[in-house]
Formats: structure tokens, C-alpha cells, sequence
């Protein structure tokens, strides 16, 4: 589990896919202290919880090989990552953390569109759109995860919503980089889901 508070930038510096296109082999450098990552572990990169294959240390950086299966290829913007593309990473809870953002399981939902970008004062104000399956979970005040940051929803109409981006989350993230047309992980609010299930089933 996480919570959507990224730890840490990273930057894929290998990209090898298998001849079928099922799997790709990422090689992810990264700032974290490379004697608490463990072959096995978790980390969410992008909002996408990955297993980490491999790990070493390369220069001044770590380096982390994670496996992109065949349904993050197909669900995620996973399909497009490329040698160079930047990461919002985060290690897993662990008991007694700060949940500083909301509970995230970083099992990416699908996908969510960038329908425009507003530059403000030191901030951003991003309209989205995704499909109505993933919008009917989406409430004004309530959270959502983008490229695994945990975020709150400003305003919400139909299949649209809007998020407001502060500077520091602006300067530790990706999310400065984000324009209209781009494509994000999205991942909705757990209790949303639940809540919705349990009317569902009344």
C-alpha cells in the first residue's frame, strides 16, 4: 500500500522488450539508498505498483530493474515510457508512517486525459477527463491519484474534473511537466469503490 506522497524522481535509463511485446524490462536510476531495497520489494512508479527484479548502484545513482507486464502495458501509459522518461516513485507503507496522502493501492485503473492546463501564480489547474466506468468515482473534495500522487478533486462535471497543483508538489514531481493531450495513470479512491459497491448491492 501507499499513499500518493512521491519520495523521489526517477528516470528509465534501460528499456528492454521482449519479442512478443508481453513484457518490458525497465531499468529505473533513482536516489534511494540502495541497501534498503530488497529483489521483491514494491515501489509505485507513476501510480503502478512494480515488483523490483534487480538493483545495484551506478555512479553517484541506484538503479532499480522492474518487469511491465502485459495488462500495465495495455491499461497503463506504461505503453509509452521510453528511455529518458521521468517517474514519480514511492517506496510502500510501513507500520507506524505518516499516511500523509490517502490509501493508495497503486493498481492503476486506467487512463485520464489532459484537457486543458491553467498556469496560475505559483500554481496549475488541470481539467481531465476519463471514462464514465472510472468518473462515476470521482466527487468534488474527495481523492484521486495521478501518475501516483495523491490529489483532490476541485470540481467534477460529467466525465471532467479539475485538480488544483501547489508549488511544492509542482517541484517534486513530474506534474509540472504535464500538458493539454497528455495521458496520466489515474487510480479513484478506494472508499469511493467500496461505497459504490455496497449501494450497488442493497
Amino acid at each position: 500500500m501507499f499513499t500518493g506522497i512521491v519520495t523521489d524522481i526517477g528516470e528509465i535509463v534501460r528499456l528492454t522488450p521482449t519479442a512478443q511485446g508481453q513484457l518490458h524490462r525497465l531499468r529505473i536510476a533513482c536516489r534511494y539508498d540502495p541497501a534498503t531495497i530488497a529483489d521483491g520489494a514494491s515501489i509505485a512508479c507513476n501510480g503502478v505498483c512494480l515488483t523490483v527484479v534487480a538493483s545495484g548502484v551506478k555512479g553517484d545513482k541506484t538503479w532499480l530493474d522492474v518487469d511491465a507486464a502485459a495488462e500495465t502495458l495495455g491499461m497503463t501509459t506504461a505503453k509509452h515510457w521510453a528511455v529518458g522518461t521521468k517517474l514519480n516513485l514511492e517506496r510502500p507503507l510501513k507500520i507506524g508512517d505518516e499516511l500523509g496522502g490517502h490509501i493508495v493501492a497503486g493498481h492503476a485503473d486506467g487512463i485520464a486525459s489532459i484537457v486543458r492546463r491553467d498556469d496560475l501564480p505559483d500554481m496549475a489547474r488541470f481539467e481531465l477527463s476519463t471514462v464514465r466506468e472510472l468518473a462515476r468515482f470521482i466527487a468534488p473534495k474527495g481523492s484521486v491519484t495521478l501518475d501516483g500522487v495523491s490529489l483532490t478533486v476541485n470540481t467534477v462535471q460529467d466525465v471532467t474534473f479539475s485538480v488544483l497543483i501547489i508549488p511544492h508538489t509542482l517541484n517534486v514531481t513530474t506534474l509540472s511537466g504535464w500538458r493539454a493531450g497528455s495521458e496520466v495513470n489515474i487510480e479513484v479512491d478506494l472508499m469511493a469503490r467500496y461505497a459504490a459497491r455496497l449501494t450497488e448491492m442493497k
